[in-house]
């Protein structure tokens, strides 16, 4: 019998992030990882999942319980990857707090680079889950809500006198990025939304 995931969440942790996974779990989660984003999240049944996972659909269903639990699970994992990225991205290479701001798009294109080429996958999964009670919708607000409030206090210490509203740009600034790098239109769009970022700071 496949051993179970434990579900719960730590304070704080991201929704749908198991405290731990099984070595059978971090297959099945891997393997939705990449094919939800690749493919899509309805394209992507727990036969495909479970087949690229070398699993078994009742280990599966046993580790996370539905396929809306995995869908959470994966963007979970990858929101915390992202904080973990974007953070420690800004944390090593900026010094003052206008650089720290504006570096965060330069960190978003070496992501994009490594990881999104087919832009936001919170962005992607919230156009094919619109309903506001599925676990993966709760967990693309959480992601956005937590980005807005990094910039913002960003925007503080680099001296906005209304970092709310500067924070606001530098979210808008970011989602523009992920959105039209994911097309290909536009070249050097991350370089783009920085030299905008650091002209708002001047002004």
């Amino acid at each position: 019998m496949a051993e179970k995931t434990a579900t719960a969440r730590p304070a704080g942790a991201p929704e749908g992030r198991p405290i731990s996974l099984t070595p059978a779990g971090r297959k099945v989660l891997d393997a939705a990882a990449e094919l939800f984003y690749r493919e899509g999240i309805h394209a992507v049944g727990v036969d495909a999942v479970s087949a690229a996972a070398g699993v078994t659909k009742r280990t599966l269903y046993a580790c996370f319980g539905s396929k809306e639990r995995l869908v959470a699970a994966y963007l979970a994992e990858r929101d915390e990857r992202w904080r973990t990225w974007l953070t420690a991205w800004v944390d090593e290479r900026a010094t003052t707090p206008t650089e720290r701001a504006t570096a965060t798009f330069e960190a978003l294109g070496d992501w994009l680079e490594r990881e999104g080429r087919r832009g936001c996958a919170f962005v992607n999964a919230l156009a094919e889950i619109p309903a506001a009670d599925h676990p993966g919708h709760r967990v693309v607000v959480e992601h956005k809500r937590w980005m807005l409030g990094y910039f913002t206090e960003l925007a503080s210490a680099a001296g906005s006198p209304d970092p709310a509203a500067t924070g606001a740009v530098l979210l808008l600034l970011h989602e523009g990025v992920t959105v039209t790098a994911g097309t290909g239109v536009l070249s050097e769009a991350a370089t783009h939304a920085r030299n905008a970022a650091s002209a708002l700071f001047k002004a």
